[in-house]
């Protein structure tokens, strides 16, 4: 163990290459969407199956963990008077920093963005005219002093109780992955959400999520499968592959997550039977464990704004190999919870999970195909084990199952 932490920094990035052709990245969903293949590894073993046949897969005593995010109109177009096309890409609000407040916003807020072809806008503003509620609406961006980082935006707009999240219908488009190698379309505004998406921030779908239809969830609940929900707003950086060389060059993307005291609840009482729709539910679950853990060590106290450092687990587990129980964490959580009077945990998280992190909440995992050399795939190395992760990738490059955002599912069992 004292080695943990240099043995996950200089895991070798090029051992999570594979050759993936293009013509293999799924363009568009399969219709209906429950009828996607669904390759199933549980104790070595893989079988196929379609999504709909989920509910036989799952046990009676399963606790299905999903993220609830919506994927907002995040690309905004704007052209100068020049003819000059720039596009806007809001990444996370900045004022007001809570999501729902700035959503709610009236007449302005600001958000950090990603600026297409910036070299055309160095200053200046941006404007274009909407229509929305039957008035017409003048919407303005304006570069703010320059960040270190990504530029901070101010938006602007005109008319009465319009909310920055009306304006963001009207003008914005569904940012679907670079990688589709295409615009959206209208039907991208349905198939790149999932049924039961209700809270806005995401700016990509949770898309192991994708796959399931009101049917499947009925067929769940007729079975006994409990379901609770979770939040994490997806970040653009869940595209970003690694590009250096050792995982210890890369800087983890953050993204916001929050957890309702009932599902709390329900994870205590489903200890070893838990199932996570998605890499973005597994973080935001084995996040919640460290940040009890942080509450329970005295690392963190209950006034501070948590954020979960990338490292921050392997750092633990060097300094001390033995971990308190998911089950004396969550309390910890619950009791803070009961502290501050409040129904949910909420945090930033940069958790990154690689070949050889301890697993402490998830048992099994709902996950699409993913990308050569991402971080994602490195999560799915750590749950199934490098060996078997490289044996169900050939297998489903073997069998036509589709990859990426709108490609085939798979059910995956941890392997201790």
């Amino acid at each position: 163990m004292n080695d943990l932490l240099v043995t996950i920094q200089n895991v070798d990035i090029e051992q999570y290459a594979y050759d993936l052709p293009q013509e293999r990245i799924a363009k568009y969903p399969i219709q209906p969407r429950d009828h996607s293949k669904l390759l199933e590894f549980n104790a070595g073993k893989i079988t196929d199956h379609r999504f709909d046949a989920l509910p036989t897969l799952l046990s009676e005593d399963s606790l299905l963990v999903y993220n609830n995010t919506k994927v907002i109109h995040a690309r905004l177009i704007f052209f100068k008077e020049t003819g000059a096309r720039i596009e806007l890409f809001c990444l996370e609000p900045l004022d007001p920093a809570d999501y729902a407040q700035n959503f709610q916003s009236q007449q302005q807020c600001s958000w950090v963005c990603l600026i297409g072809n910036q070299k055309k806008w160095k200053s200046g503003r941006l404007n274009q005219t909407l229509r929305i509620k039957g008035q017409s609406i003048e919407f303005t961006a304006e570069r703010l002093p320059e960040q270190e980082q990504h530029p901070h935006i101010r938006f602007t707009w005109s008319g009465q109780d319009i909310t920055f999240n009306e304006v963001l219908e009207a003008a914005g488009n569904i940012p679907i992955p670079p990688y589709l190698d295409r615009d959206s379309e209208a039907s991208d505004e349905v198939s790149y959400q999932t049924v039961y998406s209700r809270i806005e921030g995401s700016v990509a779908a949770p898309t192991a999520g994708l796959h399931f239809t009101d049917d499947v969830l009925k067929a769940l609940d007729h079975k006994g499968v409990m379901r609770q929900e979770v939040t994490l707003h997806v970040g653009a950086g869940t595209f970003k592959p690694v590009q250096a060389d050792r995982l210890e060059a890369h800087e983890m993307h953050a993204e916001f997550i929050s957890v309702h005291r009932n599902s709390l609840i329900e994870l205590l009482k489903h200890q070893g039977h838990i199932v996570a729709v998605g890499t973005t539910s597994v973080r935001t679950l084995e996040s919640l464990y460290w940040i009890g853990h942080q509450l329970y060590t005295g690392y963190a106290t209950q006034e501070e704004d948590v954020l979960l450092d990338q490292w921050y687990a392997y750092r633990c587990m060097q300094a001390n190999p033995v971990l308190p129980d998911a089950n004396t964490v969550l309390r910890c959580l619950l009791e803070q919870m009961d502290r501050k009077n409040t129904d949910y945990v909420t945090a930033t998280t940069r958790l990154l999970i690689a070949p050889g992190y301890p697993f402490q909440l998830v048992n099994r995992m709902l996950t699409n195909f993913h990308q050569p050399k991402s971080t994602l795939l490195l999560l799915v190395s750590a749950f199934v084990g490098e060996q078997h992760w490289k044996s169900i990738y050939q297998h489903a490059m073997a069998n036509n199952y589709r990859f990426l955002s709108y490609g085939d599912s798979s059910l995956l069992t941890h392997q201790q």
